[in-house]
């Protein structure tokens, strides 16, 4: 009598349907090498293999410099200025992509293969309306008609949880807030309907409520057209609800590679480890402590509301900021925590006389200041110091690191000359920078150096309060730590004052002593950090709360509901 088969197992069943898959995007033995001035070659990447299939989505993580950015763009047939595949292939579809010409590449990018950059900002055209460039790839290419393009456009402004979703196509980028932007540059790579689509960062600048409607909508549109998807991220509790497997690079070699749950809950190599150790906290309540009424308090904001359009120091065209009232004690951290459009960074130009309040006072250290900055006095312009979101874009390109670390100590301290050159030295040591730095240029530091070189700027006047807008955003885990620690180093031997814009809860609540939680221009809830973080929480808080990421895989589903439940309870609330 014959053997009877055993019945195939359910990994093999798994390992099955996967092969039975279609490989949309494949890189053999890839190395990119950057070309010095002297034509002699410095590898970047290191010989990468991978794959990805249709309906799959592979996450390239690890730290800044690994080279995720470089190989992703790959996917595109595109390198950097300055970099070149040495060896190796890109297949799109088993096509090569570095054999083809710029032509044929024109016609594969935005419609088989969409891009998705980290910066919004600089992806938009700012003198083009937001539904035209949304919509331009699709018609160009015509995959759709305009009429067909708008009508899809619309459908994933609603399907991003964009306010407006019928009109907001007829703003320009700058009518809208930073999170928005960014979904609607996630709606231009969809617009087309690509079979690939390369993810760089796309949630990185988000608020958490936003970053999950954005997760589930690229997850939705994945599993519904079976398209695939390279997402490039340091956020590891990001890529535990998105992907379905991992490389993990650093120094351009591929460390570890596996499905999502084999490397987050059985990581092998000793980097992957040190990532994992990396990731932030849920965000918890801390020791309780009591309000302290009668400390110093350098900043108070008693009654201001602020908007843009129209004149804005008597009756703006659009309200931002409703009444709003806060103090920050002297050498403390005051976390200010809401979604994208919540009035958080508006509520930081108005400190800093950026943007002229219409109504109410702020005090520094019990004097009034003038709403507008050009009336204030340098002293008082001294005290209070902007720490900027993107260093990119906040410091001058052309300029060394000693200069842009200079400029602001003739300015303010009227120093010169030697005197000049060894402060910025020992402000490059204070924010753990080498002096070598003094003459080097933006261009040749990583981010975090230069978010460093961004604070170490605004240090310069020798400020009593820092208004640090989102500056650990846009740096992966290890390095945002790292920046994390310096800004506790700088409170405990300079005393300042920060006023901490984050929409990172779990940051803020490590960070800071005390909380004000912004919705729609209104302080919602305001105290200590444990006093916000302990329920009962205000119904916005703890929407915030609901929606932070767990390094789980399959959290995001779970979640769902309880996030659901907190949006009900705040429709009922407010």
């Amino acid at each position: 009598m014959a053997p009877v088969a055993s019945p195939p197992n359910q990994l093999t069943i798994v390992l099955s349907q996967e092969m039975e898959k279609k490989v949309v995007f494949e890189a053999k033995n890839l190395c990119i090498n950057a070309v010095r001035d002297d034509g002699s070659e410095l590898p970047i990447v290191k010989g990468v293999d991978f794959q990805v299939r249709e309906g799959e989505v592979v996450a390239l993580i690890g730290e800044s410099g690994s080279g995720k950015t470089t190989i992703a763009l790959s996917a595109l047939g595109y390198c950097k200025p300055g970099l070149k595949i040495s060896e190796g292939n890109t297949l799109l579809f088993d096509q090569d992509l570095s054999a083809m010409n710029i032509e044929e590449l024109r016609q594969i990018r935005g419609e088989k293969v969409a891009y998705l950059a980290q910066s919004a900002i600089a992806t938009f055209n700012p003198a083009l309306k937001i539904n035209e460039q949304v919509t331009e790839s699709a018609v160009i290419h015509g995959s759709k008609t305009q009429s067909e393009a708008n009508q899809f456009a619309q459908d994933l402004y609603a399907a991003l949880d964009l306010p407006n979703p019928e009109s907001i196509g007829t703003r320009y980028p700058h009518q809208v807030s930073g999170g928005q932007l960014q979904r609607l540059m996630a709606a231009m790579a969809l617009c087309g309907e690509p079979s690939l689509l390369v993810l760089d960062e796309p949630t990185t600048a988000l608020d958490v409520t936003t970053q999950i409607e954005v997760l589930k909508a690229f997850k939705k549109v994945i599993r519904e057209r079976g398209a695939a998807a390279i997402y490039v991220t340091h956020d590891l509790a990001v890529v535990a609800q998105i992907a379905d497997r991992i490389v993990v690079l650093y120094n351009g070699d591929i460390q570890e590679k596996g499905t999502a749950n084999d490397v987050i809950s059985k990581p092998r190599h000793p980097y992957t480890k040190r990532l994992m150790q990396a990731v932030r906290p849920l965000p918890a309540a801390g020791k309780k402590s009591e309000e302290d009424s009668d400390s110093d308090k350098v900043i108070q904001i008693n009654g201001v509301s602020a908007g843009y359009g129209g004149d804005v120091t008597k009756n703006p065209t659009e309200v931002i900021l409703k009444d709003i009232n806060l103090q920050l004690a002297r050498g403390e951290v005051l976390g200010v925590i809401g979604e994208s459009g919540s009035g958080k960074s508006t509520l930081a130009r108005v400190i800093a006389g950026l943007l002229p309040s219409f109504e109410g006072d702020t005090l520094l250290d019990g004097q009034k200041l003038s709403p507008r900055l050009e009336d204030r006095p340098r002293s008082e312009l001294r005290k209070i110091q902007f720490v900027y979101q993107m260093a990119d874009t906040a410091i001058n390109p052309k300029q060394t690191i000693g200069n842009i670390l200079g400029r602001p100590l003739e300015f303010y301290l009227n120093m010169s000359g030697q005197k000049r050159k060894d402060r910025v030295l020992e402000l490059l040591d204070m924010v753990e920078l080498p002096k070598e730095f003094y003459t080097r240029y933006p261009h040749e530091l990583s981010g975090g150096q230069k978010q460093r070189v961004n604070l170490a700027r605004a240090l310069a006047a020798e400020p009593e309060v820092l208004l640090c807008d989102e500056v650990t955003s846009a740096l992966d885990s290890i390095v945002g730590a790292n920046v994390i620690e310096l800004l506790r180093g700088l409170r405990k031997n300079l005393g300042v004052s920060f006023v901490f814009i984050s929409h990172d809860l779990s940051t803020v609540s490590a960070f800071a002593d005390s909380i004000a939680v912004m919705y729609k221009g209104i302080i919602a809830e305001t105290g200590t950090v444990h006093k916000v973080l302990s329920p009962p929480s205000h119904p916005y808080t703890d929407l915030l709360i609901s929606s932070v990421p767990e390094l789980k895989v399959g959290w995001l589903e779970k979640a769902d509901k309880n996030i659901q439940k907190a949006k009900d309870e705040l429709e009922k609330g407010i």
